[in-house]
Order: structure tokens, then sequence, then C-alpha cells
């Protein structure tokens, strides 16, 4: 006699190609920018490495969510050529501040011009330096709302406790790239640094009793944790 098996739910996700993902854009308000436009153009322009700026989709959900939870004072760590910084920092009140942590002069120069172009250089802060050494050198009383963490991918677990305590209440930390490009999720191991460090984060996160972490399939993945009240 079979055992009947017990019927499972379906998946349900929409996978995307170019043709959904246009329609994506094309249905998301905030994303036509021309000076955004142009950002994207001239980064594009440095080849490769342009992979590391995060789309349109991506900045006008940070541009809401950090609007949508008043957000006043808020910290980048990897700012790249300024794209994600722009959409945080439009989410900010007028008096609000962004502060930006980078390790590059080069890319941070593309990012002060763009900043100024859509007139929110005036909320942003930019400290050059190794991210770890930055937050060390931070008041000790000054605290975040809103968070982004899109750098080396080793170094994710030790920024996410270094900015964890210094978020309020109901904060929001994001992290780019926690899908490592749909590599993630085989049973082989992960041999990459890359990989393991996202991979070790993502598990960490489901279970840290100090957040709320929710995996959404946005980009290349975004990690979003609410910190809880203690």
């Amino acid at each position: 006699m079979k055992t009947k098996k017990t019927p499972q739910p379906p998946l349900k996700y929409t996978a995307l190609n170019d043709r959904t993902y246009t329609y994506l854009l094309n249905c998301c308000a905030p994303v036509r920018d021309r000076a955004l436009e142009s950002l994207r153009r001239e980064t594009a322009a440095l080849g490769d490495i342009a992979e590391m700026q995060i789309g349109p989709d991506q900045g006008a959900f940070m541009t809401m969510l950090a609007t949508a939870i008043g957000a006043r004072n808020a910290i980048e760590i990897g700012t790249f050529t300024g794209y994600s910084s722009i959409c945080i920092a439009r989410g900010l009140p007028a008096d609000g501040k962004l502060l930006c942590l980078d390790v590059s002069e080069e890319w941070t120069a593309i990012a002060r011009k763009y900043w100024a172009k859509t007139g929110v250089a005036d909320k942003i802060e930019l400290r050059i330096g190794p991210a770890g050494e930055s937050m060390a050198k931070l008041e000790a009383d000054r605290k975040f709302d809103f968070a982004f963490i899109d750098a080396d991918k080793p170094g994710y677990g030790a920024y996410y406790e270094l900015v964890l305590p210094r978020m309020r209440p109901n904060g929001l930390i994001l992290f780019d790239n926690m899908l490592w490009g749909g590599r993630l999720g085989k049973t082989a191991p992960i041999k990459h640094p890359n990989g393991r460090a996202i991979d070790k984060l993502n598990r960490k996160l489901a279970r840290d009793p100090r957040v709320d972490s929710v995996l959404l399939s946005v980009g290349d993945g975004i990690n979003l944790c609410r910190v809880k009240v203690p």
C-alpha cells in the first residue's frame, strides 16, 4: 500500500527577464530621473566595476523606506559613485543627515558631483577610510534610523555588529547582494569567501533575536532587518 504524499504548496515567485524588468521600471514612478540616469551612464563607463551600482528599483525602494519610517539620521557603508546615497538622502527631511563611509577618493568624487546636481549635498557627510576605523571614531552617542551596507562582503558580519548598537528601535538595516548572483542555496560547499560571508550572515540574521529580517529578491537580493525594541 502506497503512502499518500502530503500536498506541498507551490513556490510562488516571478522570474524576471529583460522585458519584465523593463516593465517593472516603467511602472516605478521615481526611477525616471535625468540626474540619476546620467550617473548610471557615467558609472557604466567605468567598465565591469559598474556592476557594484544598485538598480533603479532598489534605489526607489530605499527612498520609500527611509521616508516611511521618518528616518532623520542614516549611515551607508560602501558609497561607490553615489547612486544609493542620493536615494537615501532623498528619503530624509531637509535637516536629515546621511553619513557615507567609503575607501575610494576616485569613486566618491563622482558621488560628490551628483550630490550637488541632485541637491542633497548638504545632507551628506563623507568619511574616507576603512569603515571599521571610521565607525570606531564616531561620537559615542551617535545613533541612526536607517543603514545601508554594500561594501566588501567578508566584512559584512563585522559591519553589522558595529552598526546594530547604534540603531534606534524599529530602525532598518539593509544589506545588498544577499543572493550573490543566484549562486546560493546549492548543496555543494561554498568556496568563495564572498559567498561564504553572505550565506553565513543570511543564516545569522534569520535567527538573530535582536532583529526581524526578511530576504527579498530585489536586485541581487536585499536582506531587510528591523531592529527590535529592547
